[in-house]
């Protein structure tokens, strides 16, 4: 399962996605009243998302946060990865350890080999869907999707 921290910034990166321009930046007070999150919390997790040059930040009275790169060019993948790492995707269901250190004079899991498939669709699913897709997707659910 992805952490808090990591379902924060995909709301965050997505809100980005289709509410800021080229040149806009959105203040970390009006991303957490709209999302309803923690102003220190979400600023924690924004900051480490500039560290990581998904975020970019600006300081002063027209200050706040963008997209280092425009929103078709930011995955999920980008996001999960730089958030709470790799392992979402290389954990055993079971064991709780990365698949790729199994012992292989041991036998795998009871689960892996149909865990894997699952695991393949998923990682594909995030790295090919951008902050761009869902942006212009959630325009389709409006009054049923909140961030």
């Amino acid at each position: 399962m992805l952490s808090n921290t990591c379902k924060y910034a995909l709301r965050a990166l997505i809100y980005m996605a289709k509410y800021s321009g080229d040149e806009s930046r959105i203040g970390i007070k009006k991303i957490s009243a709209d999302l309803s999150l923690s102003s220190p919390f979400l600023g924690k997790i924004l900051q480490n998302l500039v560290k990581q040059k998904l975020l970019v930040s600006t300081k002063g009275p027209n200050g706040g946060f963008s997209l280092s790169k425009p929103p078709g060019e930011i995955s999920l993948w980008d996001i999960v990865i730089n958030v709470d790492g790799e392992e979402y995707f290389t954990n055993c269901l079971i064991g709780l350890r990365p698949c790729k250190a199994h012992d292989t004079s041991k036998p795998f899991c009871p689960v892996h080999f149909k865990y894997e498939e699952l695991r393949k669709v998923t990682t594909e699913f995030y790295k090919e869907t951008s902050l761009k897709i869902i942006a212009d997707d959630i325009e389709k659910f409006e009054d049923l999707v909140r961030l």
